[in-house]
């Protein structure tokens, strides 16, 4: 049957690859990259990656995390340098040093661990490297706040104070200026690397896509949401342990073949059993009454035992500000919280984990909220436990080692990943090893801001695998995700965000992804929606 299996995924790719060939041949290269090969040591990145991208084209790259996307992209961008192989740029070999070298030859990239430098305000990081002088060659505050607003008039982003400090704005706004820094620089290529993960809509992005588009430069598009792909991307590259597998006419491959080809098998679309409010046993176990303040009002509801409840949004209505008031990171104005039974005074992190059976917080972006990158995996992952891991006040890496793979092996992360520096790990063993922390605290509440922002369909299913076995055991689980999709696979009962305010309340079946979308956009009710 494997044999069978692996002669048909052949075929398919040879098929899809020769359709895919045919038209490619029909139009101009922008970039073409044969050969690519990256090693780190005894870690082999980039076996042999082969791409072309056409000029005025959208080109996705696909892969599950550690497939060999990322450092695909850090040689296109320079900032590795690859042991062999050859680019060519617009019919000339391209081998940029660092990121200024293939900016200055029309590669641009925005990166989804974001590189804009907090402590400057939005205009200097949007003309940086080079700043605007006054007559005397100092840098003029005043040009590039001008030039700044030009930039964010140009993108529709007028809202934002060209002034404003970087650190200070939303992650979705970072998100924003960081793919139109890249699109200002962008005159051949412009490379997005997960530019929708903290984007709850795609419009306007896909108008920026567009516009560059018309001028000849091409896209190359890395996701993990496949919908999106389609709806923007023409043709894609499918990677699997550093190497290229396929290029592939989106036309012609299913969803189900290109998982395949990514992780070598089938995807699992077996329906999941929801939890019913009848069938969680015991006392509540997190209770909100009348929370308010941060732009919230009035935020009310009862999570139970057992039940996995989720929080559909748009961006900005308050979903932050509620996992960070229930985490103990930010001070609520008014109203009541209580953990098993009792108030709850959620004045830290560590003071949630305490109270009662305890509420543990995964944040919203891993790699300033997070991960700490410098230290091992299986630190990260036991941080909260460090003095359950000690032994007469000491703490070994053995000691960490042991006390981390319990928790890791409830996400599938390879054992051999906890050693390593969390900082080099793909995104999603950085995920994987952010959810097993939350795990290794035993708090039996979980808050989880977007637990798959930016993973593959192989780490999102280990990821949803992990939530669905703790609300089995008993655990409750409160999570946004900027997926509805995800919300509709996963959540027994889901709650709507809108305005500062819930909304809207859905369970069970009525949890439909046509329901949520209107209710996240401010429409009443549905018939099957309960308030």
């Amino acid at each position: 049957m494997d044999d069978l299996r692996r002669v048909g995924e052949t075929t398919l790719i040879a098929t899809v690859h020769d359709a895919a060939s045919t038209a490619a041949d029909q139009r101009i290269a922008a970039l073409s990259a044969t050969g690519l090969r990256k090693a780190y040591g005894a870690t082999v990145a980039l076996a042999q990656a082969d791409i072309t991208l056409n000029a005025g084209t959208v080109h996705a790259l696909l892969g599950e995390n550690g497939a060999g996307k990322s450092t695909l992209v850090r040689i296109l961008t320079g900032a590795a340098v690859p042991d062999a192989g050859e680019i060519v740029l617009h019919g000339q070999r391209y081998a940029p040093r660092n990121l200024i070298q293939a900016r200055a030859q029309g590669v641009a990239t925005a990166f989804q661990e974001l590189s804009l430098v907090p402590n400057l305000s939005v205009a200097q990081n949007l003309l940086l490297p080079t700043l605007p002088r006054g007559p005397i060659g100092l840098v003029s505050s005043r040009r590039a706040r001008e030039a700044g607003a030009a930039i964010l008039a140009r993108h529709g982003m007028e809202r934002i104070d060209p002034t404003a400090e970087v650190g200070l704005l939303p992650l979705a706004e970072r998100q924003r200026i960081e793919i139109v820094r890249a699109i200002e620089n962008a005159g051949r290529v412009l490379i997005l690397d997960e530019p929708t993960a903290s984007l709850a809509e795609t419009e306007w992005l896909f108008e920026r896509i567009r516009m560059v588009t018309a001028k000849g430069v091409a896209v190359l598009y890395i996701s993990h949401r496949l919908a999106e792909v389609r709806e923007i991307c023409g043709e894609a590259t499918v990677l699997r342990n550093g190497n290229s597998i396929a290029s592939v006419s989106l036309e012609e491959a299913t969803d189900e073949d290109i998982f395949e080809m990514m992780v070598g098998r089938r995807l699992d679309r077996t329906s999941r059993h929801r939890t019913s409010l009848a069938q969680t046993a015991g006392p509540t176990r997190l209770s909100v009454k009348g929370l308010g303040g941060h732009g919230l009002s009035d935020i009310s509801f009862d999570l139970r035992p057992g039940e996995v409840l989720g929080l559909a949004a748009l961006e900005g209505q308050g979903q932050r500000a509620l996992f960070r008031m229930l985490a103990g990171i930010e001070k609520a104005e008014r109203g009541e919280t209580a953990i098993d039974g009792m108030a709850a005074n959620l004045s830290s992190p560590r003071r949630a984990l305490r109270i009662g059976s305890g509420v543990a917080y995964l944040p919203e972006e891993r790699k300033t909220e997070g991960v700490l990158a410098g230290l091992s995996a299986a630190t990260n992952v036991v941080l909260p436990i460090m003095s359950a891991a000690a032994f007469a006040a000491v703490i070994t890496p053995q000691a960490e080692l042991s006390a981390a793979r319990p928790a890791s092996g409830k996400v599938e992360m390879n054992a051999r990943y906890l050693s390593f520096a969390i900082g080099d790990l793909s995104g999603g063993n950085q995920q994987k090893a952010l959810v097993a922390r939350t795990l290794a605290t035993a708090a039996k509440t979980l808050l989880l801001h977007d637990p798959t922002r930016g993973v593959d369909v192989g780490t999102k299913q280990s990821i949803y695998a992990a939530i669905r076995s703790f609300a089995a055991e008993g655990g409750a689980v409160l999570f946004y995700s900027s997926e509805l999709a995800e919300i509709v696979q996963l959540a027994d009962r889901c709650l709507v965000l809108y305005g500062g305010r819930i909304s809207q309340t859905f369970e069970g079946e009525a949890i439909a992804e046509q329901a949520l979308v209107a209710a996240i956009l401010g429409h009443a009710p549905s018939a099957r929606a309960r308030a």
